[in-house]
């Protein structure tokens, strides 16, 4: 499973083993970093909370059933504006306060 984060043009992908046994407070740090070289405090936005949900429901996916990506979707979350992309994406997208755009999208691992 990769996760993909970009802000404005410039992105960086991080790949998860086992979606599972995910570390959200390192690769959170990881993701408020990469925030931080374009000037830019992504912490208010709680993706320590968000990306978690979003890997259950891209896992979910990864059998077939996209309801749990489509239910959170319909739940929404915060600032974001969810996406279910067919083949099992999950995007989440929003403007941030200097008028750049964040996106994190989440892509299943197809055996």
């Amino acid at each position: 499973m990769d996760i993909d984060v970009s802000i404005n043009n410039e992105s960086m992908t991080i790949s998860i083993e086992d979606p599972h046994k995910y570390n959200a407070s390192s690769e959170t740090k990881g993701i408020i970093d990469f925030g931080q070289k374009f000037g830019v405090d992504l912490s208010p936005l709680q993706i320590e909370r968000l990306i978690p949900r979003m890997i259950r429901g891209v896992a979910g996916c990864e059998g077939g059933c996209p309801s749990d990506a489509k239910s959170l979707v319909k739940q929404g979350f915060g600032a974001f504006k969810l996406s279910y992309i067919e083949g099992g994406i999950l995007s989440a997208d929003c403007s941030l306060e200097n008028g750049k755009s964040f996106s994190v999208k989440i892509f299943p691992e197809f055996d």
